[in-house]
């Protein structure tokens, strides 16, 4: 069984002749104009747009991803503004790659232009960790999407979405559903679950990155304030967002290495799509919170995953850092890493929630012993992996183990 990925090239163009350099930024200053008039004109439909930009001297790849772009801002972002840095947008059609092994940089790019033989080629310096998607583009195993160019100080750098096909790990027959719980106080939490037991459950702290997503607002706010010079904002701004991808790629890389310790792992995660649609704590926490992206890591978990071999598989995430693990009933969180259980009957009393909140994700693999969808097919019963009426109800206790307050997680 195969599935198809999806992932974005970079590549940073080999630094171009004076020549070169004025068509490049001569491109973008005219696809800025259109992208600006289009937007600014109130066109939300593909020939409202094609009417705006259709003057421009640009490529028809430049012009027809306009047609798609402009419409998206306006219905799918509602967006009220343009950024000053938006890249060049071009559509597969414009894509042309040429290899040689006798050059120093091997890849080189055709850099689409306006007027018939106006395109020109410039050497391509690839990320080494993709070497193995280029050569796929070269032999076209790899199928290409929309492309950008965008300067950035003084480099110019290419971005390339590819699709290609990848073989989709099977779920083993007896597996051990590994659950991560992805927080703002623990960055990511897992959790075995062997036998409805939580088992050497695994914190990865959040408060390097908590740090850097304070400070990080706080200085660009600042040197905003300040009008400071924009190179210097793009510079902090870039130095904030390569820290924080240096922790992504940390956590998402332990968390696997961590899932690869058990038996016929199946890692389990939260389906967050609407998480940033459904946020309501308040301005200041809401802020914290769109600012983390949750989907970055977990897009990296599953990417990371697959390549291991290990399923990835997707839960309702509905009260899953408030119900019980062992017993199934609401209980309460004192305080963000306390779960207390309110069922008396339940051996659970005092909790680290975080844990105690991946055990639940885990648990929701197969929770009746049967395969189950993520969403109900009709009447929205429990049977969708939610255990919805575990708040009401309770299940047989689990057996008591050796510790129930996981103590030296409490911190």
């Amino acid at each position: 069984m195969t599935a198809t990925a999806t992932k974005t090239l970079e590549a940073t163009l080999a630094p171009p002749t004076a020549h070169k350099e004025h068509r490049l930024q001569r491109t973008v200053a005219t696809y800025r104009r259109a992208l600006a008039e289009s937007f600014e004109s109130g066109a939300d439909t593909q020939t409202a747009v094609n009417d705006v930009v259709t003057g421009y001297n640009l490529t028809s790849y430049a012009k027809d991803a306009l047609k798609n772009y402009v419409p998206q801002l306006r219905r799918t972002y509602n967006a009220s503004g343009l950024d000053d840095d938006h890249p060049v947008r071009f559509t597969n059609r414009g894509w042309k790659l040429d290899h040689s092994e006798d050059r120093e940089h091997d890849f080189c790019w055709r850099v689409p232009q306006a007027g018939r033989g106006n395109a020109f080629w410039i050497p391509l310096r690839i990320n080494p960790a993709q070497r193995e998607l280029w050569n796929g583009l070269r032999d076209d195993d790899v199928s290409v999407g929309e492309f950008r160019l965008q300067e950035h100080r003084t480099n110019w750098v290419l971005h390339v979405t590819v699709e290609y096909a990848v073989a989709e790990p099977e779920e083993p027959d007896d597996p051990t559903p590994v659950g991560f719980d992805i927080g703002e106080s623990k960055l990511l939490t897992g959790c075995a679950c062997r036998d409805g037991t939580p088992t050497q459950p695994y914190i990865y702290d959040g408060g390097r990155a908590r740090h850097l997503r304070k400070e990080m607002f706080t200085t660009l706010r600042r040197l905003q304030e300040r009008d400071a010079a924009e190179w210097r904002v793009d510079g902090r701004f870039s130095h904030y967002q390569n820290a924080l991808t240096d922790i992504v790629e940390k956590a998402s890389r332990e968390a696997v290495e961590y899932a690869r310790s058990f038996e016929n792992p199946v890692i389990v995660l939260e389906d967050l799509s609407y998480i940033r649609e459904h946020l309501d704590y308040g301005k200041w926490m809401n802020r914290r919170l769109h600012n983390w992206a949750f989907a970055r890591l977990t897009g990296r978990i599953e990417d990371k995953a697959r390549d291991a071999g290990i399923p990835v598989r997707f839960v309702n995430p509905a009260y899953t850092s408030q119900t019980c693990h062992a017993c199934g009933h609401l209980g309460s969180r004192s305080s963000q890493a306390s779960f207390r259980c309110t069922n008396d009957e339940c051996w659970v009393s005092k909790y680290q929630a975080d844990i105690n909140a991946a055990a639940n994700i885990a648990g929701r693999l197969n929770p009746w012993g049967e395969s189950l969808s993520l969403k109900p097919t009709g009447d929205d019963s429990p049977r969708d992996g939610s255990a919805c009426d575990s708040t009401t109800g309770h299940r047989t206790p689990s057996p008591k183990p050796g510790q129930t307050t996981l103590a030296a997680f409490q911190s």
